[in-house]
């Protein structure tokens, strides 16, 4: 049986830790390099890095913190955020980095996620499906939430399975910060929808809001900021949680 992975995302703006309510009103929470440390002695399965104005503010990503990180921490490390171009992926990965995760230049050239996957590997690639609901219906946004767009979240999610993504990073906007707990009808959607491994990250409050979003809908892998930054619950709190509600999580 595969195990569910328990992915902490950090959020990065100006060489600092953030955390956001519905991508606005971000909060300092911190120097990375000292809460990637943590989260690894922690037992983190992954740790993911997402530069979140590095598209939209058209720059490239940190990546002198991403190389620190590298060196200091030995979970796997997915990196995300200001990604365009082949050049951009190779960099990151000979910095250190086990995964990519794209958002914005995916949607804008959707041969960019087949030209990835074929030099790359499918593992090492993730589509980030980013999405908010507007008059009703979820659309998929970019650059932050700046741009809507016209793709519809299960089409693009399948899309991006097709095209050669090795994982769905499905990320609610509307979720985000809020700790009300995941998008779970819209997580059972795209995981029925799809075949290949989805991560969730959005509205986690709760220990018992990671069980959910495994056992109603069928997430692979569950990620969170808040509930970590501004609670006292930590990986190990949460993985001895998860385990007792019966899923198979990692021994550390």
């Amino acid at each position: 049986m595969l195990k569910t992975r328990l992915i902490p995302t950090l959020l990065l703006k100006n060489g600092r830790c953030i955390k956001t309510r519905q991508f606005d009103a971000a909060r300092d929470t911190g120097d990375p390099v000292k809460a990637s440390k943590i989260y690894d002695a922690q037992g983190a399965d992954e740790l993911l890095f997402l530069d979140i104005t590095a598209s939209n503010e058209r720059r490239d990503i940190l990546f002198d913190i991403i190389q620190r990180v590298a060196e200091e921490c030995f979970m796997p490390l997915t990196v995300g955020g200001g990604i365009r171009s082949m050049e951009d992926i190779r960099k990151i990965l000979k910095m250190g980095a086990d995964k990519v995760a794209i958002c914005s230049a995916f949607v804008e050239n959707p041969d960019f996620v087949n030209q990835a996957s074929r030099t790359f590997g499918v593992s090492t690639i993730i589509g980030i499906v980013t999405y908010r609901r507007v008059d009703g219906k979820d659309k998929v946004f970019i650059h932050g939430k700046e741009t809507e767009t016209e793709q519809n979240v299960l089409t693009w999610a399948k899309e991006l399975e097709e095209r050669g993504a090795g994982e769905i990073l499905l990320y609610s906007i509307d979720h985000d910060g809020m700790m009300n707990g995941y998008d779970i009808d819209m997580i059972r959607q795209v995981t029925q929808s799809v075949s290949i491994p989805v991560i969730v990250c959005g509205g986690a409050g709760k220990l018992s809001d990671f069980v959910d979003a495994v056992q109603n809908a069928n997430a692979s892998a569950v990620s969170a900021g808040s509930l970590f930054h501004f609670t006292d619950q930590n990986l190990i709190k949460t993985r001895a949680h998860m385990k007792n509600a019966g899923l198979a999580v990692r021994s550390v």
